[in-house]
């Protein structure tokens, strides 16, 4: 994959070596219970990492937003936990891929006659905050909608390659893109249809069941991303099997068998291995964001 091609972005935060606000917000933190706790104690035992801190205790509600942007504005203003732009291959390719996100949906919603708003993606190591909380690596990357940015601790990525086989540079971008799809997902009001449908749901199975279409949408927009960029990147097979690797290595029935040795098919929230990597599929053979209803009529 040649990502050196890919135009560079202006909405890369670097945090990395600055403590990233170190001690969280007080009183606050991400909002974790039912079956996303048991995704993120299952990624944690699968990457060897403690998640006592989030998953502990049950459910942790979140600060009221207008805290904690207030909060995330001031850290930006008084440069806590930020360092210069840096010139290592990380940040290079992290910001090549941003950037490429940002030319492919920007041309996407003015064809559909709307104008796209670019996300921030935050870099750190260790810690930082953001405006859904405290986020550390135990938590992975993520896209927090309230200050619509995507953070990202690079060192998920040797964790991938080390201990899920989910090395290479796509299969890397694969996981930027997906989270880039969350804040599409967000722009589209899709994101709020879906939390009101899981308040109204029936039972937690229920209410995960948005969840996961929700994940496999934002994997078919990162296949969508994929079709675009593929001349620029110069993609072959080999790199695009690096994404279907790291799509069946994440399944929820993937993770939960390596950890239970059984599956628990009403706590998926993010889709079985084949539907990951079906969905995926689809928007890169497509091209079509059109393609990814992954809800059928659930949202009707």
């Amino acid at each position: 994959m040649d990502w050196k091609n890919l135009p560079g972005s202006n909405n890369v935060e670097d945090r990395r070596g600055g403590g990233g606000g170190g001690g969280g917000i007080p009183g606050g933190g991400v909002a974790v219970g039912g079956g996303a706790a048991i995704i993120i104690a299952l990624i944690g035992w699968f990457f060897g990492i403690d998640t006592s801190s989030i998953t502990g205790g049950g459910q942790t509600q979140p600060q009221s937003q207008t805290q904690t942007q207030s909060q995330a504005r001031q850290q930006s203003q008084t440069g806590q936990g930020q360092t210069a732009p840096a010139s290592d291959e990380s940040y290079q390719f992290v910001d090549k891929i941003l950037g490429s996100t940002e030319q492919v949906w920007g041309d996407i919603f003015k064809a559909n006659g709307r104008t796209y708003k670019d996300p921030s993606l935050v870099l750190y190591s260790g810690t930082t905050t953001s405006a859904c909380g405290q986020a550390d690596s135990a938590v992975g990357p993520f896209y927090c909608p309230s200050d619509q940015k995507v953070y990202l601790d690079t060192d998920f990525f040797a964790q991938m390659k080390q201990q899920l086989g989910g090395g290479g540079d796509f299969a890397q971008a694969y996981v930027i893109t997906h989270e880039v799809g969350h804040h599409v997902q967000n722009l589209l009001g899709i994101s709020d249809k879906v939390e009101r449908a899981q308040r109204s749901a029936s039972s937690e199975a229920a209410a995960n069941k948005y969840s996961v279409g929700l994940e496999l949408q934002a994997d078919c927009f990162a296949g969508v991303w994929g079709n675009k960029t593929q001349s620029q990147t110069n993609l072959t097979q080999q790199d695009v099997q690096t994404a279907i690797n790291t799509a069946t290595a994440i399944g929820d029935d993937a993770l939960q068998k390596a950890s239970r040795g059984y599956v628990v098919p009403d706590s998926f929230t993010h889709g079985t291995s084949q539907q990951r990597v079906n969905w995926f599929m689809t928007g890169f053979k497509s091209g079509d964001p059109g393609k990814c209803d992954t809800f059928g009529n659930l949202l009707n």
